[in-house]
């Protein structure tokens, strides 16, 4: 067998590096990373299923291409290893949402994200855990067990898109798709230390991702690079006629990485805010840490403005008025019927619908459904719903005036690092996870997660978040791409950085992750 690098570290620019020259197939990437997700699976718990029929055809797709000389007619992310989060319905595939409710649906259709990425020519080597339909911050609420944080196994890996996250920092993946409706691409990314990037509301079509909240659900990457982040953006992004509220944008977010991080920050005007960077509840060594960036940010060129965002200590309850009352219509349609779970010893309509969903649904998804079900109720509408509405546009005119004065606003991802299971058993503590990450998705702004390097050899990842005004995302990309010439891009965690040893070859079109 060839002697190559460890194939998890690599780049796509080297990995079409690699094919281009010949050095190794596709199908030896895809044998490279099954072989990996066989040896360090069971530990993290990433995945829900593999789907190795069609990552082998994919790869045979991009050899057939390598022979012919046609590879570099081939999309961005040719010969890419990518996984998809289980709320992005792949066709042939089991789109469970990690909930019972979902666990024996099969996809009939692509979601267009995911067609993207595979026109694109990724290689897909599977479908990756999530808290239960995407309610929570830690992957704790997944019907299938919990995943488990790279860096430290007896933490969470965040939420909901922690497999996600997970999948990249252990190198089970080069690139994954989260989802973010309140932070569920960015907090998972601080936790567990990659990059993790929510675009703008409307540059990535929603078509075929099972819905949370609709009118705040984005898709996103994960990834070990900027550039790489980028590159499958540009890959998925895009107008979409299924989706209505999908953009036209004429950007490619890679082509803005260009020279030294002076040239790319000459100009550039970066806000902190001073209600984040005071919180209650902000740990100290996470603020050190977004200091730390600030500081890096300035004496690389960058000019830094206080701004404020006076509204934005709202967004916590806008959020939880407004993400319940549409999990709570958008999970009507689970009713054992149309879709989902269905009960056998039903006796009558009425007993199937209550019967199917108590066993379908888990516990937080039924106090989302039970929150909606009161918000949206006859007297309770016009007290919290109507005012939450209101509190959105607030806190969308506080970014509108910010971003007047500033190109991106630099500040924490998360609190505090990633916790232990079980330490926090409250789901109102839980939801605190989310305090700045949630006013960006009801605003519509683009945000992503920048992996510090840790301090110590026992430091845990910690993520600053850099936030842009809507659809001038390549703003937030420039000043990440400045700190990673800075800081590095993100390594795989120490745990996980050798190369596996055996090579996985399993041919189930269906094939469930640790099976």
């Amino acid at each position: 067998m060839e002697k190559t690098p460890c194939i998890a570290t690599l780049s796509i620019a080297q990995l079409h590096d690699h094919l281009k020259r010949k050095d190794f197939s596709a199908k030896r990437i895809v044998d490279a990373y099954y072989a990996r997700i066989r040896d360090f699976e069971p530990e993290i718990h990433a995945y829900t299923q593999l789907t190795s029929t069609q990552a082998y055809e994919a790869a045979k797709r991009v050899d057939d291409a390598i022979a012919n000389g046609t590879f570099d007619e081939l999309g961005l992310l040719a010969g890419v290893p990518i996984a998809f989060k289980d709320n992005m319905n792949m066709q042939g595939t089991n789109t469970t949402c990690s909930s019972h409710m979902l666990e024996h649906y099969v996809s009939p259709f692509d979601a267009t994200c995911v067609a993207n990425a595979l026109h694109a020519g990724a290689l897909p080597l599977g479908k990756l855990n999530m808290d239960e339909f995407a309610f929570g911050s830690s992957t704790e609420t997944s019907a299938f067990g919990a995943t488990h944080n790279p860096w430290d196994t007896s933490r969470v890996p965040g939420g909901s898109s922690g497999g996600s996250a997970a999948a990249i920092s252990a190198g089970l993946a080069s690139v994954t798709l989260g989802s973010d409706t309140g932070g569920s691409i960015r907090q998972p990314a601080s936790f567990c230390g990659c990059i993790g990037v929510k675009p703008s509301y409307g540059i990535v079509s929603r078509y075929g991702v099972v819905a949370f909240g609709s009118s705040l659900d984005q898709v996103g990457p994960f990834a070990r690079s900027v550039r790489d982040a980028a590159i499958t953006l540009d890959a998925i992004k895009g107008y979409d006629k299924h989706d209505v509220t999908s953009q036209h944008l004429n950007v490619n977010y890679a082509s803005v990485l260009q020279g030294d991080a002076r040239s790319v920050l000459r100009g550039m005007r970066i806000g902190v805010v001073p209600e984040f960077m005071d919180a209650q509840g902000l740990h100290a060594d996470v603020k050190e840490r977004v200091y730390d960036a600030i500081c890096a940010l300035e004496r690389m060129g960058a000019h830094i403005v206080e701004v404020s965002l006076p509204d934005a200590r709202a967004a916590m309850s806008a959020y939880y008025v407004l993400g319940p009352c549409e999990a709570f219509s958008n999970l009507a349609r689970f009713d054992s019927v149309r879709y989902g779970h269905a009960h056998v010893d039903a006796t009558n309509l009425e007993d199937r619908y209550e019967l199917s969903r108590s066993e379908g649904f888990g516990a937080e998804a039924k106090r989302r459904i039970m929150l909606g079900s009161y918000l949206l109720s006859a007297g309770v509408y016009e007290k919290y719903y109507y005012p939450a509405q209101q509190v959105r546009t607030l806190i969308t005119r506080d970014y509108v005036e910010a971003f007047k004065q500033v190109d991106t606003i630099v500040c924490p991802v998360a609190p505090r690092v990633a916790f232990k299971f079980g330490e926090i058993s409250d789901p109102t503590a839980m939801y605190l996870s989310d305090m700045f990450t949630i006013s960006v998705n009801i605003a519509g702004n683009g945000a992503m997660s920048f992996p510090m390097p840790p301090k110590t050899p026992d430091s845990l990842p910690i993520g600053v978040q850099i936030m842009c005004p809507q659809f001038k995302d390549e703003n937030m990309f420039k000043v990440a791409y400045a700190l990673e010439q800075e800081y590095g891009s993100a390594p795989l965690a120490p745990a996980f950085r050798h190369e596996s040893n055996g090579v996985h070859t399993a041919s189930t079109t269906n094939e469930k992750a640790g099976e």
